[in-house]
């Protein structure tokens, strides 16, 4: 549900959907809670589930794997990690998918990139969340974008009950530590993990330094690659996107990459798009 009213900023008129803003502002309360429910194995537990959902679920299942195909591994193994980065809460993956496909089609576009850093920092941060565009939101709409997931119905299915797996998470977090773990492993794990992916989008199209000459402001910020697991070294990847490697010199540090090496090993990826020279 949206409200009535609208703000226009330049020729795109945009809705504020109030049901968006209860629900993250609801999570972001429900972790502030998280001092007074604190115990190391909750800690450990939401560093944990940071790590799994996003680092193994976005960066390697949603993003390496479904958007840009840099590898292939077993249809088995692809349907686990997916369900992984959609037990992180950023939307289905059909959703997720055709959504950086068009931020990558057309990166900083005011008007076709649903996450453009030229609206400004705090539009490409979360406001395009609150301010949802119909092209973007409306599955009707943004599906032609990821035709490859749509024609898979268990993808289908994933993309419309994605929420729902927040259920069993939480149930078997409180059955092994109570509210504690699902203060920390659910609300504080979900905040922290949706500002660390969406400062992939604003900030690394402001700070960072350039190693390829490519037509965007995306830059490398060393600190956001730390955050989201390599994701941060933003340039390297728009200049190279289906490449499976993101950092690409030895003191950019790429934990996803490091995940895709362990698989390599055991047999189960292939097809490992490399660059074509390391820097």
């Amino acid at each position: 549900m949206t409200t009535s009213s609208a703000v226009t900023e330049g020729k795109q008129p945009l809705t504020l959907s109030w049901t968006n803003v209860a629900f993250f502002g609801a999570f972001h309360i429900l972790a502030l809670s998280a001092p007074w429910f604190f115990s190391w194995p909750a800690l450990g537990v939401m560093i944990f589930l940071h790590w799994l959902f996003g680092s193994i679920g976005i960066c390697l299942g949603y993003h390496r794997i479904l958007s840009h195909r840099s590898l292939v591994v077993p249809k088995w193994l692809e349907y686990i990690i997916a369900i992984i980065g959609a037990m992180a809460m950023q939307g289905g993956p059909i959703f997720w998918v055709a959504g950086h496909r068009l931020h990558h089609a057309y990166t900083e576009d005011e008007d076709k990139d649903p996450y453009s850093a030229k609206r400004g920092f705090w539009w490409s941060h979360m406001l395009w969340i609150f301010y949802p565009r119909p092209e973007f939101f409306e599955y009707e709409k943004f599906k032609k974008f990821a035709p490859d997931l749509v024609r898979d119905p268990f993808y289908r299915w994933l993309n419309r009950y994605f929420l729902l797996l927040q259920i069993p998470v939480g149930i078997l977090l409180y059955v092994l530590g109570g509210w504690s773990f699902v203060i920390y492993g659910v609300f504080l794990r979900a905040v922290l993990l949706w500002h660390s992916t969406w400062l992939i989008n604003s900030a690394s199209h402001i700070r960072g330094y350039r190693t390829f000459d490519s037509d965007d402001n995306s830059r490398n910020l060393w600190w956001a690659a730390i955050l989201t697991y390599g994701e941060g070294w933003h340039n390297n990847h728009h200049a190279h996107p289906n490449v499976a490697k993101a950092g690409l010199r030895w003191w950019e540090i790429d934990m996803t990459w490091w995940a895709i090496k362990v698989l390599q090993i055991l047999g189960l990826a292939k097809k490992v798009v490399m660059p074509v020279a390391s820097k």
